[in-house]
């Protein structure tokens, strides 16, 4: 036993199966329904030509390409099926057309494993573009929202220091984690924390911190962030998440009850922000305090 400590998320550099060679893994909304209705479509049947592979990022932007120029081998794992490339880029390039131009992001979705972060009986649905269910009353965003949030967030600079509020199944994080130096996420639901630690130990992500806390609270201590982006729908976003905004910084949230629009707000002064309604969304709620 080594004496030299570990602490979760563990760096990346490997699957869980120890027999095999050890390679990184990362190398309008629909619902469940849709999914189902749509799964026969939108996934690829062996003997399907491959996709054109999504353009990597340069170096200057380099997290999702290095996780992607790393990984050699089809995704594996002991209790999930294989799943190829091809797959995950076919799901890449289906964002893309869909108006996705941040060439870092479509990377960052082409490389992490969305199927890992699923129930067993939904493995099929993983990479459809669809929201699934994970358990107490939470989704999965669909891929084109989290890549949409993400890309607004990003601008088209570099992110360093990143906070998510509703961690849920971890899979937003993870991508996430491809496409900043640093990435912070808070769940307030234990048994999700618990699900997003469990779905992301394999993967070794050196950059990404769970906590379990109050998300409209944010993260004082680690403020203040580059980029902030929710995943639960609130009437107004939160002031501590407001403040904990550096200058310049930018936060992507749905805002709204029945009806919700994606919104942008930046911080262009110690007390001054701008907002900017983007599209329509559906989320789930915000809420506080924990469970």
């Amino acid at each position: 036993m080594s004496d030299k400590p570990r602490s979760f998320p563990l760096p990346l550099s490997s699957v869980v199966d120890k027999g095999a060679r050890k390679a990184p893994v990362f190398a309008p909304v629909a619902t469940p329904q849709t999914a189902t209705q749509n799964a026969a479509r939108h996934v690829p049947v062996p003997g399907q030509q491959r996709p054109a592979a999504v353009a990597t990022p340069s170096k200057s932007h380099g997290y999702a390409q290095n996780y992607a120029q790393e990984r050699a081998q089809p995704v594996v794992s002991r209790d999930r099926p294989l799943v190829s490339d091809a797959i995950r880029h076919a799901m890449a390039q289906r964002v893309a057309k869909q108006g996705v131009r941040d060439q870092v992001v479509l990377t960052a979705l082409a490389t992490v494993p969305r199927h890992m972060f699923m129930d067993q009986g939904l493995v099929s649905q993983a990479y459809i573009d669809a929201s699934l269910p994970i358990g107490h009353q939470q989704t999965i965003s669909q891929p084109y929202i989290v890549a949409r949030m993400i890309e607004v967030m990003r601008n088209g600079g570099q992110l360093r220091r990143v906070l998510e509020i509703g961690t849920g199944c971890g899979y937003q994080a993870a991508v996430l984690a491809c496409v900043a130096q640093e990435v912070y996420s808070i769940e307030r639901i234990k048994p999700l924390h618990e699900l997003a630690k469990t779905n992301l130990r394999p993967l070794r992500v050196p950059n990404l911190r769970l906590h379990y806390g109050d998300g409209m609270l944010g993260l004082p201590q680690a403020a203040p962030f580059d980029g902030i982006i929710l995943a639960a729908a609130g009437l107004q976003v939160p002031q501590p998440l407001l403040d904990q905004l550096a200058i310049g910084g930018r936060l992507v949230a749905p805002v709204g009850d029945r009806t919700q629009q994606l919104v942008l707000i930046t911080r262009t002064g110690k007390a001054q922000w701008t907002s900017e309604t983007l599209e329509d969304c559906h989320f789930v709620p915000l809420r506080a305090g924990t469970a």
